[in-house]
Order: structure tokens, then C-alpha cells, then sequence
């Protein structure tokens, strides 16, 4: 809760399962009035998708359009409700859940957890179909180029707040490559996370994980960030791991020539 000279504010507010169907099912109507058969299907995704919302979830939208037909999606506050309307062509929607990018462990889930709203077609059967059949070389590609982009500048930026002896920098540093290797796990088991909030549990159940993520995740998840000389050392450790863990996986990321 929010507090403002002393008052506790009343938004974000909580609702009920209820009242978030009873919102949609107006939504729906609304948009199929507007835009009739040019709609292909509505659904809901994020944690109302999966039915593991809580009081003050959000509801997530998407909407799908014929190709060529296209309208402007919206992101508002009313209230109680806050509210995501994303609108895709038919397309553009199946070709995006076929790419994989840094985020994907993190978002990959808005392509299968689809609460249907309107789909007469069976669109979300088809784009969960699409968004399954991913070469593993895909995710390969995009683990090399995010670990030259994150974890190996992190790693750098660790290691000179050590030497320059900001050692408050650690705190953060720790948790920003916990977060980092987190996404590599899930890219790496091709595995998405059923939510942000439960990403370093189900990080720990996947089966690939490069050695010393336990220990210091399990640091970072209890918030127990004051032992900087230990946070240091399993900083250290995860990144020996995380380069061992590359290898295993038949993952270069160096160069032997200047690529120029």
C-alpha cells in the first residue's frame, strides 16, 4: 500500500475473480460491437489466464485481427481495474510467438496460457502450436549473444567496484546475474516461467543449471545480501560455472579473430 502524509491509499485495489470476468465479458462484447467479424479471437494470458490471480492482478488482453485490419490497443486504469488491451494482426501474432529473445523464459507464456474469451476458430490452439516449435538452435543463438550483452558486462562491472572497493555495488550486482542466468536457464531448457514472481523457484526445478546458480540464488531470494565478502566469492563462483555450463552445451561466445 502506498502512503501519503500518513494516508494509506486505496488503489491499487483488490477485486474478485468475479468482478475481473464480469470487466472481460463487457470488454468482449464492446470490441465485437466495434469491430465485428474482423476480430478473429480475444483471450485473456497472464496470471487470470493460468487462474492463479491475485486480488490485485491486472488483466491482460489479447485481441486478434484478420490481416490487414488493425486498431490501437490500450493500456488504462479503471477503476478498480487495471487493464491491458494488446491487438495483433492474425500474422504478426503467430510470427512473433515463433522468436526467441532474451525475455522469452519470462514472457514465452503469453503464447500458451490463453484464456479464451472469444476463439470460434481455434486461433489460440494454433498459436500455442506455433509458439512450441522452436529449433533448439534458436535458443542457442540467442543465449550467445545475452551472455556477451548481460552477465559478461556484469561480471566486469563486479569486479571493478571490488578492486575500486564499492563494495555496496555487490548487492546489486549479485542480484542483477541472478536474474540474468535465470533467463539462460529457462532459454537453455527451453522452459518458460508460469509467472516473474515464481521465476527463481521453478529456475531451481529445471534440470540444466550451471553450477554455483543454487548458492547464490538461494542468498538472493532471502534477501541476505550483507556478507559482501561471501556475496563476492559466489558471484565468482556462478560465473566460473556459467562459462563451464557454455561449454557443456556446445556454446562459444569468443572470438580466436577481431570479427572486422
Amino acid at each position: 500500500m502506498t502512503v501519503i502524509n500518513g494516508e494509506i491509499l486505496s488503489f491499487p485495489n483488490a477485486t474478485t475473480r468475479e468482478e475481473k470476468l464480469k470487466i472481460i465479458e463487457e470488454i468482449k462484447n464492446r470490441l465485437l460491437m466495434q469491430h465485428g467479424e474482423q476480430i478473429i479471437a480475444i483471450g485473456v494470458y497472464g496470471s487470470i489466464g493460468l487462474g492463479k490471480e491475485g486480488p490485485y492482478s491486472d488483466i491482460e488482453m489479447h485481441v486478434v485481427t484478420e490481416d490487414g485490419y488493425t486498431f490501437s490497443g490500450k493500456e488504462f486504469i479503471f477503476p478498480p481495474f487495471k487493464i491491458e488491451i494488446g491487438v495483433d494482426q492474425k500474422s504478426e501474432l503467430l510470427e512473433e510467438a515463433q522468436k526467441v529473445h532474451d525475455g522469452w523464459a519470462i514472457k514465452a507464456g503469453v503464447y500458451h496460457h490463453v484464456m479464451r474469451i472469444y476463439d470460434p476458430h481455434d486461433f489460440f490452439g494454433e498459436l500455442k502450436k506455433a509458439a512450441s516449435n522452436i529449433p533448439v538452435e534458436d535458443f542457442h543463438f540467442v543465449m550467445r549473444e545475452f551472455m556477451i550483452w548481460e552477465p559478461y558486462e556484469t561480471m566486469g562491472k563486479i569486479r571493478n567496484n571490488v578492486k575500486s572497493g564499492n563494495l555496496n555495488y555487490l548487492s546489486l550486482g549479485a542480484m542483477d546475474i541472478a536474474w540474468q542466468t535465470a533467463k539462460l536457464i529457462g532459454l537453455a531448457n527451453q522452459k518458460f516461467y508460469s509467472t516473474r514472481a515464481r521465476t527463481y523457484e521453478e529456475s531451481l526445478q529445471m534440470k540444466s543449471r550451471p553450477k554455483g546458480y543454487d548458492d547464490l540464488i538461494t542468498l538472493v531470494m532471502k534477501g541476505d545480501l550483507l556478507d559482501k565478502e561471501k556475496l563476492y566469492r559466489l558471484c565468482e563462483l556462478l560465473w566460473t560455472g556459467l562459462n563451464e555450463w557454455f561449454l557443456e552445451l556446445g556454446i562459444t561466445y569468443k572470438e580466436n579473430t577481431l570479427p572486422l
